[in-house]
């Protein structure tokens, strides 16, 4: 499929559940067009990696995802030798008799024994074309890997010092997410084309769910989005993304709710809220208080 203008790529989105505004669309199409690695940051929640996930899926390629975390190097991003097998085959060997060992040590390191992980398999030809490569949560790693990191993306490369270098004959297609937790790098952030994901007005939110809950009554899918929207202007630890939002509506009809209520509300807050001190603020008469906020809001729309 190919993508031609910024209408393209939301139409493209679109066909995957994904609704987004012309902002997002034009900075995604640019990635795909320059071929450069697209920066998403934003609250958790706010639909960043499900933007690689709908590309991908669009575009029939295999998307490959490197969750970052704490401590993460580089040796776990790109590779490791399957040192169970090397041992099996020493053991091998050995029993035997008679084993050269250059020979045993060339044949021990080849790519029979090799595990890919995320960065090196995004180098490798695919099937359907480059590979989407999700390099999620970014900001839980530290400097050093960033520093690595920027290396690999700028040439698409990586090295195995027992192999040599190994080149992505294409480009994959990078989005980097970033929830930040803390500041990235602005060397990093320099090679791509970045975009804050903010979280959707009323109208996109409403958008939103037609798509990925289409079964829902209008009447209980406003109610939904006003309710949320409201709820993220109060004094929360983590406000409610776009996921919260669709989970809850998705519980909801499985209960066969057909409206709001203060009792349904604190039935089901679980879905919506995932920290005990934000959930107890809102039993008693604080979530009928939202509730009328959010119906006086429609009514007033």
């Amino acid at each position: 499929m190919t993508i031609d203008s910024i209408e393209d790529m939301q139409n493209l989105l679109a066909g995957q559940g994904y609704v987004c505004g012309r902002a997002l669309a034009t900075v995604g199409f640019l990635s795909l067009k320059l071929g450069r690695p697209l920066f998403l940051e934003g609250e958790a929640g706010t639909g960043k990696t499900e933007i690689a996930k709908a590309i991908a899926a669009a575009l029939g390629r295999r998307l490959i995802r490197l969750q970052c975390y704490e401590g993460l190097d580089a040796a776990s991003a790109v590779y490791e030798w399957n040192f169970a097998e090397q041992m099996i085959a020493i053991r091998t060997a050995e029993a035997a008799g008679g084993a050269d060992r250059d020979l045993l040590r060339a044949e021990l390191f080849t790519e029979d024994y090799l595990i890919e992980r995320p960065l090196l398999q995004a180098m490798r030809p695919q099937p359907g074309g480059a590979p989407v490569l999700l390099i999620d949560e970014i900001d839980r790693t530290d400097e050093p890997f960033e520093a690595f990191l920027l290396e690999a993306l700028s040439d698409f490369q990586v090295t195995i010092p027992e192999l040599g270098t190994i080149k992505a004959p294409e480009p994959p297609i990078v989005i980097l997410t970033s929830n930040r937790t803390r500041e990235v790098h602005d060397a990093l952030k320099r090679r791509c084309l970045y975009h804050w994901v903010d979280y959707p007005t009323f109208d996109r939110e409403m958008e939103i769910l037609h798509a990925r809950v289409p079964e829902a009554a209008e009447a209980l899918t406003r109610e939904v989005v006003a309710f949320v929207q409201r709820l993220r202007g109060e004094d929360l630890f983590k406000r409610p993304g776009v996921a919260e939002t669709i989970d809850w509506a998705k519980c909801l009809l499985a209960l066969d709710v057909v409206a709001l209520s203060p009792e349904v509300i604190a039935d089901t807050l679980g879905a919506v809220l995932k920290y005990q001190d934000d959930i107890q603020r809102l039993q008693g008469t604080e979530a009928q208080r939202i509730l009328d906020e959010a119906r006086a809001g429609l009514e007033g729309a």
